[in-house]
């Protein structure tokens, strides 16, 4: 038995050391499992499949919008009228976009006109969906009403500014005239034309309105109802519950609305330079994409304006990117980070 006894600790000791554990080294190499080759085949057919229903979008996007964006830089460097071959200019098209002073103006304009119309257009997109938030079963039939306007054609929507707008006949003045208000020349006087514009853009907030009623509706109860416990009023709840929960959605129509306004042409170009409109000065309405397209479609220098669209990429890009910056500090996700 003694024998028996000690022989065990010693093979222990031979097997695996000191304290029997399994001696120490490399794990032993598993050679990976080779693919099948009906594994291959199914996964080519895959990528096949999904690349032919794919290839719509990726033609279009190259066709329509990787080529022009290259060419467009092409011609940049270049003196194009369309009719003559491009003839290589170098840097001299972006020289004169600094000592042109028409750029200048346009781009002060599309500017002041962003500056006031981007927080206008998010306000009131918010303020009408909440109003649809608690309109209850009538909140169909208004989400309909407000997403009509979207649908109004551009050109439409430049001659209703006309419309509606006219210094001395016009449905606003003559409401405005109700209440005992003298209304201004919205379309003639220079300090009232880029007013005027940012009130009819918000004919349109339909769609902004529906997407943040979704992100108010995905908000949890629980989190409204216990700060009404905790004591808090309507407004509060709705400034430092709500917003910042909805806030994703916010900074999306924040950034989408960026681009749009610094691109805005059809609406304004209908109302101020369409059909030969010259009875007043433009200069007031004259935003940086109505220059752009004035210098390629009207006077031919197709060089000179792809220059001009050049400057506007880096600046709504720069722009995009100091808003994407600012949003790590003031809009909140799921999880608790910002």
């Amino acid at each position: 038995m003694a024998s028996d006894t000690t022989a065990r600790p010693r093979a222990s000791r031979d097997a695996g050391g000191v304290d029997g554990s399994a001696a120490a080294g490399p794990a032993p190499k598993t050679k990976a499992a080779p693919i099948r080759p009906s594994l291959r085949r199914a996964r080519r057919r895959n990528l096949v499949a999904a690349l032919a229903f794919l290839s719509p979008w990726i033609v279009g996007f190259l066709v329509f919008t990787l080529w022009p964006l290259i060419y467009s830089g092409y011609l940049s460097l270049t003196d194009y009228d369309v009719i003559n071959d491009p003839s290589f200019v170098g840097l001299d098209n972006y020289a004169q976009l600094f000592a042109d002073p028409k750029v200048a103006l346009a781009l002060g304009n599309t500017l002041f006109y962003a500056v006031l119309q981007i927080p206008a257009y998010v306000i009131v997109s918010l303020v009408l969906a909440v109003l649809l938030d608690r309109a209850g079963r009538a909140s169909g039939f208004f989400r309909t009403v407000f997403f009509l306007p979207k649908m109004t054609p551009p050109v439409a929507i430049g001659v209703l500014f006309l419309l509606l707008f006219n210094g001395q006949n016009g449905l606003v003045n003559g409401a405005l005239g109700l209440v005992g208000i003298d209304g201004p020349a919205w379309t003639t006087d220079p300090a009232w034309v880029k007013p005027g514009l940012i009130l009819m853009s918000l004919w349109t907030v339909g769609s902004s309105v529906i997407i943040l009623l979704a992100a108010l509706r995905s908000v949890p109860e629980d989190v409204l109802e216990a700060a009404r416990l905790d004591g808090a009023n309507g407004l509060q709840v709705t400034w430092r519950v709500t917003v910042p929960l909805i806030s994703p959605a916010l900074f999306f129509i924040v950034i989408i609305n960026t681009i749009n306004a610094l691109q805005t042409f059809d609406e304004v170009y209908t109302a101020f330079f369409g059909g030969g409109n010259t009875t007043y000065s433009n200069d007031a309405a004259l935003f940086y994409v109505i220059y752009l397209f004035q210098q390629a479609f009207e006077f031919l220098h197709m060089g000179y304006a792809s220059a001009l669209a050049w400057l506007l990429f880096v600046i709504i890009m720069a722009i995009t990117v100091v808003q994407f910056v600012v949003s790590r500090k003031v809009v909140y996700y799921e999880g608790g980070e910002r």
